[in-house]
């Protein structure tokens, strides 16, 4: 990979005793070796891509202590990978991106929980559900509780969350369960701080090899008939040991406060926001001591009965603070305290919404009403006006708080009404690819092709490329999973009369779409049109590195800094070849007029059967990290550069903006047309060009207005081009009017 974590790496070596200063991730990282984690994998996604990016680049520190380190193909052969902990006692942690990648690890995840494990296994799950999540909105916790797993919530403290990976392996090894640790966005980026322990090396690893394997154990396979006695041993024996283990070390934390006759339940995840919603009642202090008692669940699958039912014990209510929906966890709390006919009226849902993430200013408003019925008129008094100093006191603070809230909410209103505003007179531009992107010429060929073939259903995925769907593209009509575009068309393309586009990137050929889609269609026959983004990388997590990555040999070797390098890696084209694709073009992204013609033959050709275009075009991203640097030695060396830049005549402008509509390009905007006696504004390029080209390969594709023109830009230059610019810098003052 081209992003260096050079200094995150060196961070792990930190020993017992030096303070380790950071980001939650990374945190979450240094633990993991700090517990004698044998093995680890996983498939990059925010908000955990660190996690595995500092593995992956730190492999020869990885390889002195014996981890073995495995950048998987997905998520399900990153959970698959768990299956050496079912009968060594190697301890392995995998990571993923929420629900989504939970959901493709599921059939391995639940042939791993059925026999249980012997070494501790750890999933590291970064749960972004909210409005800044940019998936599904669904959660993890029910996979815990479908298929007996644990799920771990910490804090979001360093120091706590460190104790919790730890823990998470011998709570693991203790109850023969795999654990799952949900780390939302914020504990993933939270800073702070802990003391360091030595990393320690796997007693089994690559240096210290098995002799035998392990004596064969049906009972240990996820097959019937022993699956049955699976089932019963999870309810007699694995959850009774991992309950008993929460209580014995403490893993919940219950925090005492002055209003004893109250209680608030959390998921330890957010806890930090609650102190905060808190504090605008004046019910926490600025060191986030709460005056009303809490119960943090930095374990959340199981819950201990005995725990919530002590700390639900001779309270007047009770308010469970759980983001999402279902509310599995106030749900089961609500079983248990019915079971045990206790009185404590409970309350969660039917004060906070069921759905969204549950911000500091979302968490007020259900205390508000917390605070209202259980504050605002303290126990044993008939009414407000009955109401001790410290009820007064609290009815302060509840009028305080109400007036946050309403404030709050007048300054959304006020920046709506001037957002709204702005927009009357500047558009808002919905997100769109990185300056450059060699994605977006495809979707203005896409468009551009569709003029001459009629409008055709077009299966979208995840990616950089599913920006396609927003405007000006607006192409995509179903994202069905990572690398399903193809299979996701196969009920639409029988009963459509023009065939239909499936859209996926490399990084979703490798993920998925190799096996669900192109396999599937070929199988068939299926008559299918397949377009292939390979930019080199998977980009929309973080440019890291997949099979058909260019490899460095070809970076070094390249003659022509500036040149493309996609096309220096073959491995995608030899797969489907190999596999019995017939029908295979491949084109370059920014060459919109040939994109198009490719996409008009695909949809109107003879042949029957799986069609494939490979669009090659290095990701803008990688292909920066690569040349500024090389551009920068040579401006340092006194040697010349030479880059090209594009801009708008004005004169020739005629204010249509057709070349906007098809690129969408941060960089091609407007500005007010220098002629007074014309009314619409001109294009115009503004810094940041890259001179990915275009703006003037639309203009010609779509045969639109020659206002384009394409300059060089030459630093450090030579003293004949200098001369040379000299004289007809000379010549055009000549020939201008005075």
């Amino acid at each position: 990979m081209e992003v260096s974590f050079s200094q995150e790496v060196e961070m792990l070596r930190m020993g017992a005793g030096e303070t380790f200063h950071g980001e939650g991730i990374l945190a979450i990282t240094k633990a993991l070796l700090q517990s004698g984690v044998a093995y680890v994998g996983g498939y990059q996604g925010a908000p955990v891509s660190h996690l595995l990016d500092v593995m992956v680049q730190g492999k020869d520190y990885m390889q002195e202590l014996g981890v073995h380190v495995e950048a998987c193909a997905n998520e399900a052969s990153a959970a698959a990978m768990l299956g050496a902990s079912i009968h060594y006692p190697l301890r392995g942690a995998v990571t993923w991106k929420s629900i989504v990648g939970t959901n493709v690890a599921a059939d391995a995840l639940s042939n791993l929980s059925s026999p249980g494990v012997k070494g501790g296994v750890l999933v590291v799950v970064g749960e972004d559900y909210g409005e800044g999540a940019s998936v599904i909105q669904e959660r993890t916790h029910a996979y815990a509780l479908k298929s007996g797993m644990l799920l771990l919530d910490p804090r979001p403290d360093l120091s706590r969350m460190v104790d919790m990976v730890e823990h998470g392996f011998r709570l693991s090894e203790a109850s023969n369960m795999p654990a799952l640790m949900e780390l939302r966005i914020r504990a993933c980026h939270v800073r702070g701080s802990f003391v360091a322990k030595d990393n320690q090396a796997p007693a089994i690893s690559a240096l210290h090899l098995m002799n035998e394997p392990a004596k064969f154990d049906y009972s240990r396979l996820a097959h019937p008939p022993v699956t049955f006695g699976h089932e019963k041993l999870k309810h007699q024996e694995r959850i009774p040991a991992a309950r008993a283990y929460i209580e014995a070390h403490g893993l919940n934390e219950h925090f005492d406060g002055e209003h004893a006759d109250l209680g608030i339940i959390v998921q330890g995840g957010l806890y930090n926001t609650l102190i905060r919603a808190l504090q605008q009642f004046g019910l926490a202090d600025a060191f986030g001591e709460s005056k009303i008692p809490l119960l943090v669940l930095n374990v959340t699958c199981p819950l201990v009965p005995e725990q919530i039912a002590n700390f639900c014990a001779n309270k007047r209510g009770v308010l469970v603070m759980e983001e999402g929906q279902p509310e599995y966890i106030e749900q089961e709390i609500a079983t248990l305290l019915r079971r045990r006919e206790a009185p404590t009226p409970l309350h969660g849902k039917d004060w906070l919404p069921q759905g969204g993430e549950y911000t500091a200013e979302v968490m007020a408003q259900g205390l508000l009403q917390f605070v209202n019925r259980y504050l605002a008129v303290p126990a044993g008094h008939a009414s407000v006006a009955d109401a001790t100093v410290s009820g007064a006191a609290d009815t302060n603070a509840t009028a305080g708080v109400q007036q946050w809230l309403q404030s709050n909410q007048a300054r959304r209103a006020a920046v709506t009404q001037t957002l709204s505003a702005k927009s009357q007179a500047l558009p808002a531009r919905p997100p769109s690819f990185c300056v450059g992107c060699p994605e977006r010429p495809v979707f203005s060929a896409i468009k551009l092709a569709q003029q001459d073939i009629g409008a055709v259903h077009v299966s979208a995925d995840i990616g950089c490329h599913a920006l396609g769907t927003f405007e000006p593209f607006s192409t995509g009509h179903t994202i069905l999973g990572y690398g399903m575009s193809l299979a996701s068309r196969a009920g639409v393309s029988p009963s459509m009369q023009r065939r239909v586009l499936s859209i996926m990137g490399d990084g979703g050929f490798w993920h998925n779409g190799l096996l669900t889609g192109v396999q599937s269609a070929l199988f068939n026959g299926d008559d299918a049109v397949l377009l292939i983004f390979k930019n080199g990388y998977t980009s929309a997590t973080g440019t890291q590195d997949i099979i058909s990555t260019p490899d460095d040999a070809a970076k070094l070797a390249a003659a022509d800094k500036w040149q493309s390098l996609a096309h220096t890696n073959q491995t995608i084209e030899r797969t489907l070849q190999g596999l019995g694709v017939k029908w295979m073009r491949t084109v370059h992204t920014y060459e919109v007029a040939k994109v198009r013609e490719t996409l008009v033959d695909a949809f109107t050709s003879d042949f029957q059967g799986l069609k494939v275009i490979i669009a090659e075009g290095e990701c803008q991203l990688e292909r920066q990290r690569r040349i500024k640097p090389w551009i920068a030695s040579l401006l340092k060396k006194g040697e010349r550069v030479q880059r090209v830049k594009y801009g708008v005549d004005e004169d020739v402008c005629n204010g249509d903006h057709a070349c906007i509509r098809l690129s969408g390009c941060p960089t091609l905007t407007l500005k007010d047309n220098p002629d007074p006696l014309k009314v619409d504004p001109v294009a115009t390029v503004i810094d940041g060009c890259v001179g990915c080209g275009l703006c003037g390969e639309n203009a010609h594709a779509a045969t639109l207005c020659p206002s384009f023109y394409r300059a060089e830009v030459v630093q450090n230059a030579s003293l004949w081009e200098r001369f040379m610019a000299s004289v007809r810098g000379h010549v055009v003052r000549v020939l201008q009017p005075a």
